[in-house]
């Protein structure tokens, strides 16, 4: 089954994500039934030590629980090192991605871009915008940042790989033309409905201060592509929107919760843990599930598979 067919048969459609007013009833978000979430993250495809049974294993895990998501988000890194191998190898890294994507899902998924996933002749700045066209063809989603309504929810995705013309190629951050979206965006959304925000880069996230030496000199140093450059604007803007209530990330392989200005920033591990390697730390292999409730509660709750 194609997945325009799968999101169909659940009610759901490719530009909106909104549940049908015939039977919402029994879809809609209530106390006893939520809409539930799976967020994975970081899988880092690759040809090689079992990085296709175990994202394989992953989505067994997944589609197995008793109260089986009603779909899956996918912020970013999907696979290794894009940038890295020359376009062959990413072609066959997305080939073995879409292979197990199609075999073992049979939930519906939305999927966002990382760093590793865009595909660039040189680590150049210049390179970025064509290396994500190509990774957006090979996830079947039409823009780099978009909005979706999820029953009584409403889900952001932002694009924060941003070009960087001091030092490395990319930074976490919003272009321009980006908030001034966001901004519309949320403007445009009714205050009463909850709004949950992805990004691959954490926009705030306390774990990123323990992904390697981050303190030298008698300072913590948190470079601008483990965390958001322009999170104390994000930060400022959500203040302005209170029905923005949780915002999930991924790219630091590493479990968090953060809640600051009535905002839970979750930070939620990554499915290959240390890069097909075991655990990342303490943080073992693993996704989310969130489950959103219809009068803006919600949880969030990182699940080891393995």
């Amino acid at each position: 089954m194609n997945r325009r067919s799968l999101l169909q048969g659940l009610g759901l459609t490719l530009g909106s994500l909104t549940l049908p007013t015939v039977g919402r009833a029994n879809t809609t978000p209530t106390p006893e039934k939520p809409f539930r979430i799976a967020h994975i993250t970081d899988v880092h495809m690759m040809p090689l030590i079992g990085a296709a049974k175990g994202f394989a294993r992953c989505l067994d895990h997944i589609q197995s629980l008793a109260h089986k998501p009603d779909l899956i988000i996918n912020s970013g890194d999907a696979i290794m090192d894009a940038h890295r191998g020359g376009r062959a190898v990413a072609e066959r890294q997305w080939k073995l991605w879409n292979e197990v994507v199609e075999k073992e899902l049979s939930i519906p998924i939305v999927q966002s871009l990382g760093n590793h996933d865009i595909w660039v002749k040189n680590e150049s700045p210049a390179s970025i915008l064509d290396g994500k066209k190509f990774a957006l063809d090979k996830i079947n989603e039409a823009d780099f940042y978009f909005s979706k309504d999820l029953g009584d929810w409403h889900l952001i995705s932002l694009d924060s790989i941003s070009p960087n013309n001091e030092g490395r190629w990319y930074t976490g951050r919003i272009d321009e033309a980006q908030m001034h979206w966001l901004k519309k965006e949320l403007e445009a959304i009714p205050a009463f409905k909850p709004v949950m925000v992805i990004s691959h880069i954490p926009i705030l996230s306390a774990c990123i201060f323990f992904d390697g030496n981050r303190f030298e000199n008698n300072q913590w140093n948190v470079p601008g592509r483990w965390m958001h450059e322009d999170a104390n604007e994000l930060k400022n803007l959500f203040a302005k929107h209170p029905n923005v209530k949780l915002a999930l990330s991924g790219h630091i392989h590493l479990v968090d919760k953060v809640e600051y200005n009535g905002v839970t920033y979750c930070c939620n591990g990554a499915v290959s843990g240390a890069w097909w390697a075991g655990n990342y730390q303490q943080t073992k292999p693993g996704y989310a599930i969130i489950d959103l409730y219809a009068d803006g509660r919600f949880s969030n709750h990182y699940t080891p598979y393995a």
